[in-house]
């Protein structure tokens, strides 16, 4: 079960004075991909068909992310009463199919699908952390504040499941760093720009993958600020079996934080051209 439920969260302070309307862009895309937790737990149950403790484990997840998409999305509602969760969903989840019939992990291995989920995690967490400091209006920030304590816990969840299968299956070092690259690139891939169109675009407008996705990384990137891809940088490098303290930690942080900024101006400049 959930550790907090939305009749924690104090809707009555809502302040629209403080509400910013490009960070309710990317919460009502948020609301979508956090519902939609659902499908990747009937995956999940398919590749650790075996292993009761980790279902119980992926279950309890799906609830807490279900829930928060609950919270982002009366959220959304609250700060625009006209947008309508249930339809909006609806469009996403027939758009935006996930394959759940596998019996072996698309990673390779169960601790390579623990790599991958574990940067997951911890792009959320940084995010949630990130909208959480980034906006003044306490409703929201109380949400983020739940939301990314929530996500930094199933962060460790995952690890802990990664080494429990590391000692028999033997995953190598080069192995877990190429899916950690690998979960990293698909973060640009069709869930979060999909998810920005049906959300934020009339039901009859055509998706142009390009516009979304640069429209929603223009407004998220920019919220980042050093700490945040620092503490993301080290949780990726653990999970992929590498130290984060020291020189090599160092180097790969402002190696993401540069490669965040080159990607922040390409978004605008391609919203600007378009």
């Amino acid at each position: 079960m959930p550790r907090w439920n939305l009749d924690d969260i104090p809707w009555d302070r809502f302040d629209p004075a403080k509400l910013d309307s490009a960070l309710l862009r990317i919460v009502k895309a948020a609301a979508l991909t956090e519902y939609n937790a659902a499908r990747y737990t009937a995956y999940l149950d398919n590749v650790f068909s075996d292993d009761a403790e980790f279902q119980t484990f992926a279950h309890e997840w799906q609830e807490e992310e279900r829930q928060h998409g609950l919270a982002l999305s009366r959220y959304a509602m609250l700060a625009e009463p006209q947008w309508n969760f249930d339809d909006t969903f609806r469009r996403f989840a027939e758009g935006y199919v996930i394959p759940v019939e596998v019996q072996e992990s698309i990673r390779g291995s169960r601790v390579g699908e623990m790599v991958a989920r574990c940067v997951v995690e911890t792009g959320t967490s940084s995010f949630y952390s990130a909208l959480g400091e980034a906006t003044e209006e306490p409703v929201f920030k109380e949400i983020c504040r739940r939301l990314a304590g929530d996500e930094f816990r199933h962060y460790k969840m995952f690890l802990d499941c990664l080494r429990k299968y590391q000692p028999t299956e033997h995953i190598s070092l080069v192995e877990r760093i190429r899916v950690a690259i690998r979960r990293l690139r698909e973060s640009e891939d069709d869930e979060l720009a999909f998810a920005y169109h049906c959300a934020n675009e009339p039901e009859g407008q055509a998706y142009d993958r390009a516009r979304a996705s640069a429209e929603y990384g223009a407004a998220a990137f920019k919220l980042y600020r050093y700490h945040h891809v620092e503490r993301a940088t080290g949780m990726v490098m653990k999970a992929a079996g590498l130290k984060s303290q020291g020189w090599l930690g160092r180097q790969a942080t402002r190696l993401v934080w540069w490669t965040m900024q080159g990607k922040t101006h390409r978004f605008a400049r391609a919203l600007h051209v378009g």
